[in-house]
């Protein structure tokens, strides 16, 4: 066994104990920093993995071919360590309207749900598939219903304990049939033995099982039905990371899944996941329009780019799942942008209505800006990240239309483009609502932290550089995507 390529996921979880153990040493006033030490500390792993040093740089198995460390696993980690990053620092700002013993708590839970993360993108065997998979969405539990004294907070937390228990009994009896029909949990072995079973309606049926629990974790339809109500109760920062973090957990396993442990059933699925994202696509799009909670409309927004990146899965192609990483490098600074302006914009209001962003261009016109953008990068529109990710993901269906003469990819194509002229109506809304909405009586300005001002800048840095220099990002993509060539 190489230990020594799990040193980053050793070292997040300890940095979680510490962040444990801090608590009870720091004074309550002073707990907010523990949050600005822990983003600190990541950053320096970050940093450690972008030069090539560290286990992120070693590529290899260990655990018996259980736990792969590759080109997929080092970019996966890389965007699930700056989106922690991020959400610290939301986390930061958010905790005043935590309970005061609980701050240190929450920034542990917060590392403790990157460490699934971590391992989730090197999982190569259904064992730790399932072990990181229920790492994330325990702490999730937590994090979810965190503000006890909320009453749709907890709500929302029984919701997803409810939905994700039941997903994962169904990830977990696909995976017995699995085992029982082929004797393999490892993705790369079972690679090899599962065109025998190819007719075996069982062993098919197990695999379909195990796609309903990734389906809940990355809300697409029809398990998608958690997502609203538990972005809207759930604390700002936790909806960020679940919008983002837990997403493209569910991303990188159904990936490994699809294309490692079962490319061969994968092959004959194409209609099925053809459908599933268009329906997604729609369903997302089309609930958003009423919406006037934010957080909720940005919970059915999620929806519908779940359904935008399982437009690269099924283009069953390198292209597309190139398209789909780059897609998400852009939504982590996409979303992290919009939940930061929620969380510093509606803490001090009784509502989460859009209403409430009345005469945010007169209080601060850096975070009406900020907002704008977001929404504008989310609507899909040139030059920004959003863009340029949809024109990969569209690109990459196109081809596999022209290549396969499937008129199912023609009617995909079609359906995402309907679906991005959709959310045009909602997304605007939101940004009518800031500049062109009644003056709010209230203007006062809202004082923003030097973190906060940081933060802010960092998501718009990303948001333009993805956009306008995407080279970089998408060769990593590319040189991610190659490790399902054979």
């Amino acid at each position: 066994m190489n230990s020594s390529l799990i040193m980053l996921e050793i070292s997040v979880i300890g940095l979680g104990l510490v962040l444990m153990l801090a608590d009870l040493f720091v004074p309550a006033e002073r707990r907010r920093f523990i949050g600005y030490a822990a983003i600190a500390a990541l950053g320096v792993l970050l940093v450690t993995s972008l030069s090539g040093n560290g286990s992120c740089g070693q590529f290899g198995t260990a655990f018996g071919g259980m736990f792969v460390n590759d080109a997929l696993s080092l970019f996966f980690k890389q965007l699930f360590i700056v989106a922690a990053i991020l959400v610290l620092f939301m986390a930061a700002e958010f905790s005043d309207k935590l309970a005061a013993g609980s701050v240190a708590e929450y920034y542990s839970l917060i590392v403790f749900a990157l460490a699934g993360m971590l391992f989730a993108a090197s999982s190569n065997d259904f064992t730790m598939l399932f072990v990181s998979i229920e790492l994330i969405t325990i702490t999730f539990y937590v994090l979810v219903s965190f503000q006890r004294s909320k009453l749709q907070s907890l709500e929302a937390g029984v919701k997803y304990l409810i939905l994700g228990a039941l997903s994962s009994s169904f990830m977990v009896f696909g995976i017995a049939l699995i085992w029982g029909t082929t004797g393999e949990l490892n993705f790369t072995k079972l690679a090899a033995v599962a065109p025998q079973f190819a007719d075996s309606q069982i062993f098919l049926l197990g695999v379909l099982l195990v796609l309903v629990g990734l389906g809940f974790k990355i809300a697409a339809f029809p398990f998608q039905i958690w997502a609203p109500d538990v972005y809207q109760g759930a604390p700002t920062p936790t909806t960020a990371f679940l919008a983002i973090g837990s997403k493209a957990a569910g991303f990188v396993l159904l990936l490994r899944v699809l294309f490692t442990a079962v490319p061969s059933v994968t092959a004959h699925w194409a209609n099925l996941l053809i459908v599933i994202s268009a329906i997604t696509i729609l369903y997302g799009n089309l609930c958003a329009i009423p919406q006037r909670n934010l957080k909720r409309l940005l919970g059915y927004s999620s929806i519908a780019h779940a359904g935008y990146l399982l437009l690269g899965v099924a283009a069953l192609s390198a292209s597309g799942q190139a398209a789909l990483l780059y897609y998400l490098g852009g939504y982590v600074f996409t979303v992290m942008a919009a939940f930061f302006v929620i969380t510093l914009v509606m803490r001090h209001l009784a509502t989460e209505d859009i209403s409430g962003l009345a005469g945010l261009n007169q209080r601060s016109p850096l975070l009406a800006a900020t907002l704008t953008i977001a929404m504008v990068s989310l609507a899909g529109i040139p030059p920004l990240a959003g863009f340029f990710g949809k024109f990969l993901l569209l690109k990459a269906v196109i081809e596999a239309a022209k290549a396969t003469h499937n008129l199912g990819y023609i009617c995909l194509t079609f359906t995402a483009l309907a679906g991005v002229i959709i959310s045009l109506y909602y997304y605007f809304g939101v940004v009518r609502a800031i500049y062109w909405s009644k003056t709010s009586e209230e203007l006062s300005p809202i004082e923003l932290s030097a973190p906060a001002k940081l933060s802010i800048w960092i998501c718009l840095a990303g948001i333009f550089w993805l956009g306008l220099f995407p080279n970089t990002v998408l060769n990593l993509a590319n040189a991610a995507a190659a490790v399902f060539v054979k």
